[in-house]
């Protein structure tokens, strides 16, 4: 591995395709060298084992959760943590603990369909309910707030007659999660490697 590379952690909760469409992403900038699940027994882990990526398992609804998860992070000199369907809330100290340095997709143009309540499939049955003509994904710095923090990029998606909350998921995953994760993490990686000259 490269001196250079950026070294990233990815937060997991369930199934992986985001964690997937990033170890499947020609980054020249960075390598995952970690993914941290909230719970055992996800596809999410599966998916890291195939790529060869170590995996650790920290448990979001425990007492100690942040000390541990900083501990985590700390040990592998991780520099950019990226949550994919990671389904806790960061807690402020680890928030505070990495600036600017932690990002989260989320499947819907925010502030639109964002905070507690709003992942997986009840993103887009509430697109669907409120009729919009386009959703997408967004990517943004995490902060202390759910689903809150500044916007990196966004990508549209229509919505198309007929759509399903599932067909919606899945075109926005195609179309627009898988899209722009990697894209803006690379450029993320790029900038701080860029910076360290």
């Amino acid at each position: 591995m490269s001196g250079q590379s950026v070294r990233i952690a990815v937060l997991v909760s369930g199934g992986g395709t985001n964690l997937r469409a990033l170890l499947e992403s020609d980054n020249q900038y960075g390598r995952v060298e970690l993914v941290v699940s909230s719970k055992a027994g996800v596809g999410a882990l599966d998916i890291a084992h195939e790529f060869g990526v170590e995996t650790m398992i920290v448990d979001g609804k425990q007492d100690g959760f942040a000390e541990r998860l900083i501990e985590v992070l700390t040990r592998h000199d991780i520099e950019l943590i990226v949550l994919a369907g990671f389904l806790v809330i960061l807690p402020p100290e680890v928030v505070a603990a990495y600036p600017r340095r932690i990002v989260n997709v989320h499947p819907a143009l925010l502030p639109s369909f964002g905070g507690p309540g709003f992942y997986g499939l009840r993103v887009h049955e509430a697109a669907l309910a409120r009729g919009v003509k386009v959703t997408g994904a967004t990517v943004h710095y995490v902060d202390d707030v759910a689903d809150h923090g500044e916007i990196i990029a966004q990508k549209v998606v229509d919505v198309l007659p007929g759509d399903t909350p599932e067909t919606l998921q899945r075109r926005v995953m195609q179309q627009a999660e898988w899209v722009l994760l990697p894209q803006v993490v690379q450029d993320l990686c790029r900038q701080m490697t860029n910076g360290r000259s």
